[in-house]
């Protein structure tokens, strides 16, 4: 008989692609050129010509054998030093080879780390608004994940909420910094105040809490935003990173998972990654990728347009009397819907050609996800049907 947990998943399926498969079909019918479609987050601007070069290099010089051949179970170890090197001369870490596990991106990283640090039934806490896939990658891992209500003020961590949330049977807190879909970067002052709370529980229930930090749009961070390293602040942090934004590389599935050279165990996260990934199948990400990635480790795309593309968006928003919190860095933006329900709002979005994903599976009700990973002239286009759809459909302008 068929599993019926993942067979009623097939009427639960992500709004987010659900929107996207709107976007497509509309386009076939309209021309995409006419979709405004902030619908998903796929990166917009292409690989750095240089990652480019190199795999060219690698197919032309390398032993075909070796470079298509599997790669050792915890993974190359010049890719896993020069992921450890780039981190300790970017953010003044101790990392070794041995603290680095590589995996097929980031959601690969945060299946093996919460499998690390905790058992079944443990609870897990992460902070509205979230990724709603995280419901899947915690709740099938046998913990079980809550959810603290959002700080819509800032999109910073609600303590108060957080703090009554966080009882003796909590083992791990999964952040998103900065986050899908606000935007927001967990400031310095909220990871001090984190940690804080984190060491004293962890003293008074007498085990580790560790953080699971999923960091994939580390990079993107815009001027002036408050946007730390979180392992620089509490010494049990996983970090789960991807280079699917960094570099453009969604496709590829590279990223890994840093264990804070000072947590627990951490001689041994590594090496209990290897043996989770004999459970679950994300076992040696491709050699040619880590190859190159590590060549390129502190590279970037031209990431600058998703900073322009959130300017021209943040500020017709607010001059249309939108309620919104400007971003520190990613490409979403997480404005407040102009009525409650935030689905009624993207479904009248729809006859102007704009598509939004609305708010209720983030974990926050009435607001609606924009993914501005899309041309600029796009998004200034955009805007006019934007002013079109407030002015018809709200009387705003």
């Amino acid at each position: 008989m068929i599993r019926q947990d993942y067979k009623e998943m097939l009427n639960a399926k992500s709004v987010i692609r659900e929107m996207f498969t709107y976007a497509t079909a509309k386009g076939q019918e309209i021309g995409y050129e006419n979709v405004f479609d902030y619908s998903l987050g796929n990166p917009s601007v292409p690989a750095p010509k240089e990652f480019t070069d190199c795999m060219i290099e690698l197919l032309q010089t390398e032993d075909p054998v070796k470079l298509h051949g599997y790669s050792p179970s915890l993974g190359i170890p010049s890719v896993r030093a020069a992921i450890a090197d780039s981190l300790n001369r970017r953010f003044g870490m101790n990392y070794t080879a041995e603290h680095i596990f590589p995996t097929t991106g980031a959601a690969g990283a945060v299946a093996h780390a919460v499998r690390c640090i905790t058992k079944p039934g443990d609870k897990v806490l992460t902070f509205a608004p979230f990724f709603p896939e995280y419901m899947h990658y915690i709740n099938q891992s046998g913990a079980v994940l809550k959810v603290v209500p959002a700080n819509t003020e800032n999109f910073q961590i609600n303590f108060e909420a957080f703090e009554e949330m966080l009882t003796e049977d909590v083992h791990a807190i999964l952040i998103n910094t900065p986050n899908n879909p606000s935007g927001a970067a967990c400031s310095s002052a909220t990871l001090t105040r984190l940690a804080e709370v984190l060491y004293a529980k962890q003293k008074e229930f007498g085990h580790d809490i560790f953080i699971i930090s999923d960091e994939p749009y580390r990079e993107i961070v815009f001027n002036g935003a408050d946007a730390p390293y979180v392992s620089k602040f509490y010494d049990n942090t996983l970090s789960c990173y991807s280079f699917s934004k960094s570099l453009s590389l969604p496709g590829e599935r590279i990223g890994y998972v840093a264990a804070n050279p000072k947590c627990t165990d951490a001689d041994l996260i590594a090496g209990m990654c290897g043996q989770i990934s004999r459970g679950i199948g994300h076992n040696c990400p491709p050699s040619i990728i880590q190859l190159a990635v590590a060549k390129c480790i502190d590279m970037t795309s031209d990431l600058s347009v998703y900073e322009t593309n959130m300017n021209l968006i943040y500020n017709e928003l607010v001059r249309l009397g939108f309620e919104v919190v400007k971003p520190g860095g990613t490409f979403y933006i997480f404005p407040k819907a102009l009525e409650e329900d935030a689905k009624a709002f993207c479904e009248k979005a729809k006859k102007y050609n704009l598509i939004f994903v609305p708010s209720d599976s983030f974990g926050v009700p009435g607001y609606f996800r924009m993914s501005y990973c899309i041309a600029t002239e796009k998004v200034e286009r955009s805007l006019v049907a934007l002013r079109e759809f407030v002015k018809n459909e709200y009387g705003r302008e």
